[in-house]
């Protein structure tokens, strides 16, 4: 069971280290499309529905209903709601693009780390993650993902991961900063760099 952690731990750093997201999408301005808005300034709270469509830069979500809160210092925190609500945003420097589904979507603006919950998958290229929730961090370009906790006693769902080799570019070796790699709760995995 140790040394089954340990491989799937190894195999998530290796998608993480490579899914840096397009630098200068946090400085773009957001942009909804949606069939029905309800604005509320009072509480700074905005309701979006209808085949809703959010963009900032390269990343778009697409959900049936989007909720985005204002807090008091001018951050803005977004849920997107959907039988399968969709994000997708370009990596930085390349012509690649990670994506993720959920039945929930959580993107906090200012720090640029997307939470998706139930039925969770996220992409890039051809490595496929699938688990109850998974974190993506924009910033620090890691992956968290947990399977769900189980009803009386029963053990967790599991996380599936599919990653693929890399093809190696002539005179490439390992980089030296590997990011590490902790245990998270039950039984789930994190990367820092």
């Amino acid at each position: 069971m140790q040394k089954n952690r340990l491989l799937f731990s190894v195999l998530l750093l290796l998608f993480a280290q490579a899914s840096h997201a397009e630098r200068g999408d946090s400085e773009q301005p957001i942009n909804i499309e949606a069939d029905r808005v309800l604005i509320d300034n009072a509480t700074q709270i905005s309701t979006f529905e209808g085949k809703v469509q959010m963009t900032q830069g390269t990343m778009v979500i697409r959900a049936d209903k989007v909720v985005v809160v204002q807090d008091a210092g001018g951050m803005k925190h977004g849920t997107a709601y959907g039988h399968t609500a969709s994000f997708r945003q370009k990596r930085d420097g390349l012509d690649e693009y990670v994506e993720g589904y959920a039945e929930r979507i959580e993107y906090d603006m200012g720090t640029d780390v997307v939470d998706f919950y139930v039925q969770a998958r996220v992409k890039r290229s051809q490595d496929d993650v699938r688990g109850d929730h998974i974190t993506y961090n924009a910033k620090t370009e890691t992956f968290q993902a947990g399977g769900s906790k189980a009803a009386g006693g029963e053990a967790p769902s599991r996380v599936r991961a599919v990653l693929h080799p890399k093809s190696k570019s002539p005179g490439s070796e390992p980089s030296s900063d590997a990011a590490a790699v902790k245990p998270g709760k039950s039984g789930q995995t994190s990367e820092r760099k």
